[in-house]
Parts: structure tokens; sequence; C-alpha cells
């Protein structure tokens, strides 16, 4: 299965300054708060606490956070998780309605625009929460793409950092044997329309886990996992002999201009983690990248 038409999903690793202009390529449908549709992870009254938004992952819903969310609320943040369910993820489905789709060059909206829509109200009830003018973005997985699409049309005013955990966040490369774009043109899109880190006006800080190397195959030693993770691996990077979180490859979670970090033995998701297999949320891991959330 894929991750609902735009990432690959390997099924047994989880069982295991200035604003940006808003692009004038086409019109596009604003982004409103909906403010009924968010959920702020811990009720807490205004306060002078930096705030804290968390962009689940695709596939991910809102409290699969919510251990992280308290967390960074007892590091002195005031955290709210974007609501998201996981039958939302079904809306991608209608990516196969456009021709794009099926060409390889598919955009991410107006797909995604329910997603956005989800961040522009986690913004504001992350800012009322708070008391704060701005947030940091804390985008897991697919998060971290979907973020970039939400600054480049609607700006940086609100926000101070951004950190992403696991995101794939390069362009599936093209032309590797037994490679397919599952993304279906989005991240080859995302790549060559979004403003890179450095043209963004702040921080932007790209965490990868290296839990598993993936291998080619199987071999004497019959790896089973390294190789099922490195088929994963190579749809998004084009090589199954990568490190990665089980999930996303080192090389596809760094992005040219951003303080890339690599924390070792990190898992790609809160769904099967434990002290054992930490993901980029436990404390222990937590702890090693919390200060980038504490830029002004």
């Amino acid at each position: 299965p894929t991750w609902c038409l735009f990432y690959p999903q390997n099924m047994a690793t989880l069982a295991l300054s200035s604003p940006l202009a808003k692009r004038a390529s086409a019109p596009r449908e604003s982004i409103a708060p909906r403010r009924a549709h968010v959920r702020a992870s811990v009720v807490a009254s205004a306060s002078s606490k930096p705030a804290v938004v968390v962009l689940p992952g695709l596939g991910n819903c809102t409290e699969d956070y919510d251990e992280f969310a308290s967390e960074l609320e007892g590091r002195g943040f005031s955290a709210t998780v974007a609501a998201v369910g996981r039958p939302d993820w079904l809306r991608n489905a209608a990516g196969l309605t456009q021709l794009a789709y099926w060409q390889g060059t598919l955009e991410p909206r107006p797909t995604v625009d329910w997603y956005l829509s989800r961040i522009a109200d986690a913004i504001g009830a992350a800012k009322e929460k708070s008391g704060a003018d701005r947030v940091a973005l804390v985008a897991h997985s697919a998060g971290g793409w979907m973020s970039r699409v939400y600054m480049q049309d609607f700006g940086v005013d609100d926000i101070r950092c951004v950190v992403t955990l696991g995101s794939p966040l390069n362009a599936v490369p093209k032309d590797v044997p037994g490679v397919v774009d599952q993304t279906r043109g989005i991240l080859t899109y995302v790549e060559a329309n979004c403003a890179k880190p450095t043209e963004l006006g702040v921080p932007v800080t790209c965490l990868a886990g290296k839990w598993l190397l993936g291998v080619e195959t199987l071999g004497d030693a019959g790896d089973a996992a390294g190789f099922l993770v490195g088929q994963g691996y190579k749809q998004v990077c084009g090589s199954a002999a990568a490190w990665g979180d089980g999930i996303t490859p080192v090389a596809t979670a760094h992005l040219d201009g951003a303080d890339n970090v690599t924390l070792e033995g990190v898992f790609h998701t809160p769904i099967g983690s434990s002290d054992e297999r930490p993901w980029y949320g436990t404390p222990k891991v937590l702890d090693q990248w919390v200060d980038k959330l504490r830029v002004a």
C-alpha cells in the first residue's frame, strides 16, 4: 500500500525573515481557520509559554501525539496538535480524479487543501491558547512537505521556526530501475516550487532517524527486515542500501540549507515505538533536539 497516493508505507516495518508572497501561477482558495476542528492536546489557559504546533504524519491521527504533546508541555511549551483523524487521509484519494496523477505530474493543491486548513486552524488555536504571536511547527513525516506548501502559499508571519521529523523532503529520483514515484509528482513539485530553508526567513531543522539499514537482497544472512525496509527506501531515495528510520531514508529527510540532524537509533513513528525502539518524540530523543524549539 501507499501513503494514500503520496508516499510508500512499509506495513512490515510499522508492525515491528519577510513573509513569502502567495504563488502567482494560479488563484488559490484561501485557507480560513475553522476553530471547531481544532483539538488542543493539553487544555491550558493563555500563558507566556512558547507555542508549538504538531502536524501529524500521513496515516496518523491527533491522539497518536498525546504523549509527545505532554512531554513538550512538561518542558515549558504550550503544545497543540492539529486535528486529524485517520479517515481524513482518505480525502487524498481525490488526486486519483486528476489526469496529472496518472501522468506523474500531480500538484499538492487542491488535493491536500483540507490538511492546509488544519494547519491554519491549529496555528490560530495555539496562538490563542498561549498568547504567543508566532508558533513553532513540528511536522512529522508527510506533515513536513505539507508545511512547506503551507508556508509557500500563506507565508511565515505566524511561524518562528520549523522542525521536521523524518519527513520526505526531496523529489523521488527519476529513471532508476524499479522505482515508481508513488507521490505521483508531488515531491518533485514541492522541490521545484517551494522556498528553500535559506529563503524562508525562519530557522528550519530537519531530523532524520538512523534506525535500520536497508539491504538490496536477502543474501545469505537472510536479513528480511533490512530487505523489506530497503525496498521502501528505494522507492523514496533510489537505493535500498540506505540508512533510515524504517520509513524515510536519512538522505530524503535532510534538506539543503536546513540544519540537518541525524539521530542514532530512532524509529519513524509513535505507533509501535518503545524505550527499546524510540521515535523522535520519545523523552530521551526529544531532549536531544528540543532546544531547536526555543528560538525567539
